[in-house]
């Protein structure tokens, strides 16, 4: 298994108890949909290493508390905090037609009501207060937000994203 064919889950943050459990940041906005799983992929040494959950719960509502099969001492907990989890690509619930995950949405053609074919999505920055499309045109990177009332029509078929960005927006890049 490659991290290409997997999404990234989460990572984990802290140890829990003396039996080895761990605390885990879920990056999700449903941590609840994760309390069922039956192992995850640790990156561990560069590699994607299996782990089996032998129990697991959310904590204090917003992190997945977990026991891993085998793991079963403060120090083995402590060998992998700050590890990434990873799950399949297979394991992501289906969206509605109108709805997305970034990594859906990379190289899709971009139109904008004014301007038309703007670019294409070369990755989707989430690091911010509100996600942006980063469009690449030509030798220009243009970054609009992921706002519902700019996005007009989400085109998974023909991988197009139809945008009514504000009036200016696109310029800035462009000009």
């Amino acid at each position: 298994m490659t991290k290409e064919e997997c999404f990234y889950l989460g990572k984990i943050v802290a140890k829990f108890s003396f039996k080895g459990e761990v605390l885990i940041k879920l990056d999700t906005d449903e941590p609840e949909t994760y309390t069922e799983m039956e192992s995850v992929f640790i990156d561990y040494n560069d590699n994607l290493v299996p782990f089996f959950i032998d129990a697991s719960s959310l904590h204090k509502s917003t992190l997945l508390r977990v026991k891993f099969e085998d793991i079963d001492t403060e120090e083995d907990a402590e060998d992998l905090i700050g590890a990434e989890l990873y799950l399949p690509l297979s394991f992501l619930p289906e969206l509605d037609e109108d709805q997305f995950y970034f990594h859906e949405i990379i190289g899709f053609e971009v139109i904008d009501a004014s301007h038309g074919n703007i670019g294409e999505v070369i990755s989707v920055n989430d690091t911010t207060a509100q996600p942006l499309f980063e469009i690449k045109n030509g030798d220009k990177e243009i970054l609009v937000p992921m706002n519902d009332d700019f996005i007009e029509k989400i085109d998974k078929k023909n991988q197009k994203i139809y945008l009514q960005t504000p009036e200016g927006l696109i310029d800035l890049y462009l000009s």
